[in-house]
């Protein structure tokens, strides 16, 4: 099975991304045969931000669970309920 194809299964999934020039944590939005769109997450302030598109040849590692991944869920979590009055989702 290529990346590419086991990718599409964790679209809308929060991974730990690393592709040639960068790495962060993120959520994948949509995985297509040549790219992938991917949202970045700042991990200090737990907000979304640069939506960046990625070509697919150039993704060298993809973490979907573990403990840092753990982490950045939980918090994001955290925040979810806090703004769950707001009506804003992190999710």
């Amino acid at each position: 099975m290529r990346m590419i194809q086991k990718l599409k299964l964790f679209e809308q999934t929060v991974v730990f991304l690393r592709w040639a020039t960068a790495a962060e944590f993120g959520k994948i939005l949509y995985v297509g045969e040549d790219f992938v769109e991917f949202l970045a997450l700042n991990p200090e302030t737990m907000e979304y931000g640069d939506k960046i598109l990625i070509n697919s040849q150039l993704i060298l590692e993809v973490m979907v669970s573990g403990y840092e991944i753990s982490r950045i869920l939980a918090e994001l979590s955290v925040n979810a309920t806090d703004s769950s009055d707001t009506g804003s989702s992190l999710f």
